[in-house]
């Protein structure tokens, strides 16, 4: 048996893994057929490559040798892989540009300005509640670019080789309930008021039904958890029957009321993600203009970046003398933000 790049990968997954039925979930394999795929590969060099055990596997000193040889050209031959099929969609399809995002009301309008700036371009729209199947497309050249939120204390794997530009560090997250109930009198709503309510959450959306858990038992509450989506959950809210996490940016409806939580317990990171700085450079700027043009529209998000401009008022948040509403960044960076993470809007 000759080696090639699909083996080498499977090396690198059963090392990565650490073992052979995690590998074989991630490569789409069965396990009995990965032991088989391994036990080729190593007939073919000649000596054990893992070492077996209850515990899992772990790579003996060729096993090192090898896979110390075979991450580059794996991480090689994707790059080929990735490059070709973003050439040939830009071959295929002219101009039209390949942009993934999870829901938020910026998005029309930064289609809208992005065709209004370059007739040529056409965007592409592919929806999708998993951020982290978005930007694992865009890693792969399936899409060009990718706007995603990542909930607070459960961090998204970014795959290596992309490159991230933060629109806002913390976007604080609402509550939207019934508009007779009895929290919505409030301009800020505390947990402690909905201790009798169950909730509704879209458990699709990576990171959200953890993140809401974690919120509720840190505030020592057990309310009854509802999985649906959020059109279902809004209609839900509506009669009073659940309360729900909704973006700052949220359009009001009829028969709902949409308040910040008090002390801001649930927050998001909004980022956009591509290959290139170049690719960000190109559509960043439209992007940045239409979700500070939402947020204009947002009563409830409005008053509460103006409390956010008084000194004190909000921890994290530094208020600007000039013009404008300016996250400040918060936690560690990583390599893939070169970007500075304050976030101006365009806020009169």
């Amino acid at each position: 048996m000759e080696l090639e790049v699909r083996h080498l990968r499977v090396l690198c997954a059963i090392a990565d893994t650490g073992s052979l039925h995690k590998a074989a979930r991630e490569l789409g394999m069965a396990q009995p057929s990965l032991s088989t795929q391994l036990r080729r590969i190593e007939t073919a060099l000649g000596a054990q490559l893992f070492v077996r055990a209850r515990t899992g596997c772990r790579p003996t000193l060729l096993g090192l040798d090898v896979l110390g040889r075979a991450r580059p050209l794996v991480a090689e031959f994707e790059a080929i892989v990735t490059e070709a099929r973003a050439a040939a969609a830009r071959a295929a399809d002219g101009y039209r540009l390949r942009i993934g995002a999870t829901a938020s009301r910026a998005i029309p309008g930064w289609l809208r300005r992005l065709r209004a700036r370059e007739p040529r371009i056409q965007p592409a729209l592919q929806m999708n509640v998993s951020a982290r199947s978005l930007l694992d497309m865009v890693a792969a050249g399936r899409l060009d670019m990718a706007f995603v939120h990542e909930v607070e204390g459960s961090p998204l794997r970014v795959p290596q080789g992309l490159c991230l530009r933060v629109l806002v560090e913390r976007e604080p997250q609402f509550v939207t309930l019934a508009a007779d109930h009895p929290a919505a009198s409030r301009r800020q709503v505390r947990l402690a008021d909905l201790a009798g309510d169950r909730w509704m959450v879209d458990s699709t959306v990576d990171g959200e039904w953890d993140g809401l858990c974690r919120v509720l038992r840190s505030a020592g509450l057990q309310p009854e958890m509802l999985h649906g989506d959020y059109l279902t959950a809004y209609s839900l809210a509506a009669i009073g029957e659940v309360v729900t996490v909704s973006q700052p940016t949220a359009h009001p409806r009829h028969g709902l009321a949409i308040r910040p939580l008090e002390g801001d317990p649930i927050g998001v990171r909004l980022l956009l993600a591509a290959r290139t700085e170049a690719e960000l450079d190109e559509v960043y700027p439209e992007l940045e203009e239409a979700y500070w043009s939402v947020v204009r529209e947002a009563p409830a998000y409005v008053e509460w970046l103006e409390r956010a401009r008084t000194p004190g008022v909000r921890r994290g948040v530094r208020p600007d003398p000039a013009p404008r509403i300016r996250q400040v960044v918060a936690g560690p960076r990583t390599p893939s933000d070169r970007r500075p993470a304050s976030v101006p809007g365009p806020w009169p």
